[in-house]
């Protein structure tokens, strides 16, 4: 074999692995663009829906009540509630109005007639999802922590 063979040889060899590592990656990246999705872009903003389904009610409630549901396991920043409620606010899926009638200013959130359509689409929509998710975390958790 000529040095030019070789180095084709290499180059082909080379761009192989190339190609396995890229389509590995896209792999890992799809994997956690899925479970972001359905942990921080799905159950956040669909859990805050949903307890603003309950009543209207403002930004620290809403971690309160998240947090009360869950029995303190997850407990959402307000950092990250009052952002997701402006962004809310910006899609019309829920009216935020200024009141003090507890000599306390703050904003109060109601559920509008489309956050309400949406509450209800999110819900469809990622049923099936967390459905999975609910099962391989019990898979896993059945492989790593139970004795066999």
């Amino acid at each position: 074999m000529s040095n030019f063979e070789d180095t084709r040889a290499e180059e082909k060899r080379l761009y192989e692995e190339y190609k396995k590592k890229l389509e590995e990656l896209k792999k890992v990246e799809k994997e956690k663009e899925a479970v972001g999705q359905v942990f921080t872009k799905g159950l956040l903003p669909l859990y805050a829906l949903f307890i603003l389904s309950l009543g209207p009610t403002n930004g620290n409630d809403i971690a309160n009540q998240i947090g009360e549901r869950t029995n303190g396991l997850w407990i959402p920043s307000t950092g990250g509630i009052y952002p997701l409620l402006k962004r809310l606010e910006k899609q019309k899926l829920v009216e935020g109005k200024w009141d003090d009638s507890k000599n306390k200013i703050q904003k109060i959130y109601t559920l509008t007639d489309l956050g309400i359509e949406e509450l209800e689409g999110k819900k469809e929509l990622l049923k099936n999802k967390i459905e999975e998710a609910l099962e391989v975390f019990n898979i896993v958790y059945k492989d790593l922590y139970k004795k066999q």
